[in-house]
């Protein structure tokens, strides 16, 4: 559409000062003739105003204008919450229906802007306060938006519109929810320490009478145990307590079933919490036998761990060391052997026994109380020197029978490297240790000089041999515990440097905390990094030759088999993206884990019932509607700004859009209101008028007296 305006304009040929005088100086001139009486004071007075307006140059200017549609915004939410029962079938009949209106009216362009999920929830806010200022603000015409409401981003809402919003909501007036909401939860727990959850269960929306007051039977299942119900009340936030029973991702889940009655979606009934499990401090007892080189080895290692709480005894006097010191006079510790083997042996997460004895300082009875306390799930680790092949070796107690080896009697006074075994370039106590020799022995650690002879039991795992490619470490589980066996006194070797040394410490330090159970330390696991959202990096260890493939149960029930490809000597890998957040159940062979991803509960699905919120402040504020389209899509239509912007019609109701009328401008053009020389016979034009106005009146000028008549 083409415009034509026409406006007066200047383009002065003397500044505008001058001009002004000019005008002022002809006003002055005619006021003067004006008071002396004569004639032709007003043609003056033109003459003069005449030539200061030719000298500023007066002008037509033309301009053409091509008129601009109008704009109405049309927002499409199509987050996972306007997935629920009829909303989605709501917001397409409302979006095809309003963008046919939209188009079919003169003048105007539609803008549509789709709202998808996002993981901080529906950013209905940022999307609109973008589309709003992508688009001239004197073409908008109008916003309509079809959504539930809920949005996660009210903050981001544009302050004002230049034109009317129309929030138009989904759902059903029936509509009600019950979810289980998470107040509370701990990031961290100390291991075998009471932790707390503290929750609530929540009803929203028209509940129906039958299920209000009612308690629920909420279940809760550790790491995918055994499920434990508890009936609970509605609306009363409630602690649950739970017990982290190991280090690293405890993954708690909570739900309960979906009530009857029809509730919007169970998608909220459940939710997966991730909780680290942390030692409070690593208590380690250390037992020497004797003094010797590597004892101050084993004393660095565990002192240097902050995490360590340690206590070492030395046996400097063994009971049958008779020298006839009295025992009042002596300044050594008496070894509280009753108090650390019966009393608080269970205190202790791991034992160690450094080259120790058997002379009678332990009666058997505690020797039996050390089984007890590895096979309900302690550790203990055995350092071995020549003693192991004596009559006073370790093996010949009670203890023996969580042993996993046994000595020969002999011990190998010679010459050494130690090397990793198959089984020990898997497990990762030893795998990827600094400097290992590589698969033909070469290029190794420093030698050892010492080591008993060994027989491993069938079911142990020998990582490191030694001599002759005898068994040096040796590992195996007794019951919940674990026990580990070093078959030689000489590591402190590597400490000092002997013949370029060896990880010492880090070989200790992995040992111990094998013992312990660490995570990161188990030959058979199952890790998943979770990083970029939903995507899994899977890492399977294992002492076996193959794994998988990986049995993944989503959260709706469907599984899938995930294969998984060599990754280095024990160890199998895999990628992975989840096509949605939830819980998910990991099996392959027997082992087994819970994975959470995304949230504890679903964002989208914290509030189901819609709810304009402060769409619909910002809809009122600037006059548009607030409607439910469950009583149907309204007509639209335009009205003058100002004018109310919704109503209701005949059938349904209305809302409406501001027609602009914006326009911008394709052409100018200049022409002189009048050429120079028609400014100038004007100008003389007056001036003569003037002069023959005065010539009439000509006597006016001479002396007053009496006249003569010729």
């Amino acid at each position: 559409m083409n415009l034509s305006a026409t406006d007066l304009r200047f383009d002065p040929l003397l500044p505008w000062g001058v001009i002004a005088a000019l005008a002022g100086l002809a006003l002055l001139v005619a006021g003067f003739a004006l008071w002396r009486g004569l004639r032709g004071w007003a043609w003056r007075g033109l003459a003069g105003l005449a030539a200061a307006l030719a000298l500023s140059a007066p002008a037509l200017e033309i301009g053409s204008r091509t008129g601009l549609s109008d704009i109405v915004l049309l927002v499409d939410d199509r987050s996972a919450s306007q997935g629920l029962p009829e909303r989605d079938n709501q917001t397409t009949a409302a979006i095809d229906a309003l963008s046919q209106q939209i188009t079919a009216l003169p003048g105007t362009e539609l803008r549509r802007i789709s709202v998808g999920d996002d993981p901080d929830g529906t950013l209905l806010g940022t999307a609109l306060s973008r589309a709003v200022a992508a688009e001239p603000e004197a073409r908008l015409a109008g916003v309509i938006t079809v959504t539930d409401g809920l949005a996660h981003d009210p903050d981001m809402l544009p302050a004002d519109l230049p034109a009317p919003m129309h929030t138009l909501l989904t759902g059903r007036p029936q509509d009600w929810d019950r979810r289980l909401v998470i107040e509370e939860a701990p990031a961290f727990g100390l291991i075998d320490q009471e932790v707390s959850i503290r929750l609530r269960i929540q009803d929203q929306g028209a509940v129906p009478a039958d299920q209000r007051g009612q308690s629920v039977s909420l279940r809760i299942s550790l790491d995918g145990e055994q499920e434990q119900v508890v009936a609970v009340p509605v609306g009363t936030s409630l602690e649950l307590p739970l017990t982290l029973g190991h280090a690293g991702q405890n993954v708690v889940q909570i739900g309960f079933d979906a009530p009857e009655g029809g509730e919007l979606t169970d998608r909220n009934n459940t939710a997966a919490i991730t909780i680290n499990g942390v030692r409070d401090r690593l208590r380690v007892l250390l037992v020497s036998g004797e003094p010797h080189a590597g004892e101050r080895t084993w004393r660095n290692l565990l002192k240097s761990d902050a995490a360590v709480d340690l206590i070492h005894f030395t046996i400097l006097r063994p009971p049958d060391k008779s020298d006839g010191v009295p025992v009042n006079e002596l300044s050594l510790i008496a070894f509280p052997t009753r108090e650390l083997f019966l009393e608080r042996i269970d205190d202790f997460d791991l034992i160690i026994f450094d080259r120790y004895r058997v002379r009678g300082i332990l009666p058997p009875d505690y020797f039996q109380n050390i089984v007890r306390y590895v096979r309900d799930g302690g550790a203990v680790l055995v350092a071995a020197g020549p003693e192991m092949a004596s009559v006073e070796s370790l093996n010949l107690s009670p203890m023996g029978a969580v042993l996993p080896a046994r000595p020969t009697g002999r011990v190998i006074d010679q010459a050494f490297t130690p090397q990793l075994t198959d089984a020990g370039r898997r497990h990762p106590v030893t795998a990827g240790l600094p400097g290992a020799p590589d698969e033909n022995g070469e290029n190794g650690w420093g030698r050892w000089l010492r080591m008993a002879e060994v027989t491993p039991n069938p079911d142990a795992e020998v990582v490191m041999t030694g001599a002759d490619d005898r068994p040096l470490l040796v590992m195996n589980r007794q019951g919940e515990g674990r026990v580990a066996l070093l078959a030689s006194d000489q590591v402190w070797l590597w400490a000092r440097g002997f013949e370029g040394g060896g990880p010492q410490l880090e070989l200790l330090r992995r040992i111990a905390h094998w013992s312990m159970k660490e995570p990161e330390l188990e030959e058979e696991a199952l890790e998943a990094d979770v990083s970029g959202g939903l995507n899994v990096d899977f890492t399977r260890r294992t002492m076996a030759d193959s794994a998988g493939p990986l049995t993944i149960t989503h959260p709706d029930g469907r599984t899938e088999d995930l294969p998984l490809a060599p990754d280095g000597p024990g160890r199998f890998a895999a990628e992975w993206s989840a096509p949605q957040p939830g819980l998910y159940r990991l099996v392959d062979g027997d082992l087994g884990r819970v994975l959470a991803l995304g949230p504890a509960a679903p964002k989208e699905f914290e509030r189901t019932i819609a709810d304009a919120g402060a769409l619909g402040d910002l809809s009122r504020a600037t006059g548009g509607a607030v409607l439910n389209l469950s009583d149907g899509t309204p007509d639209l239509r335009t009205v003058a700004p100002g004018r109310n912007a919704h109503g209701r019609g005949v059938a349904r109701d209305w809302i409406a859009v501001t027609p602009r009328d914006a326009a911008t401008v394709t052409g100018l053009q200049r022409r002189p209101l009048l050429p120079g020389w028609a400014w100038l016979c004007i100008i003389f034009g007056l001036i003569l008028a003037g002069w023959l106005s005065e010539g009439r009146g000509g006597g006016k000028w001479l002396p007053s007296g009496p006249r003569r008549e010729v």
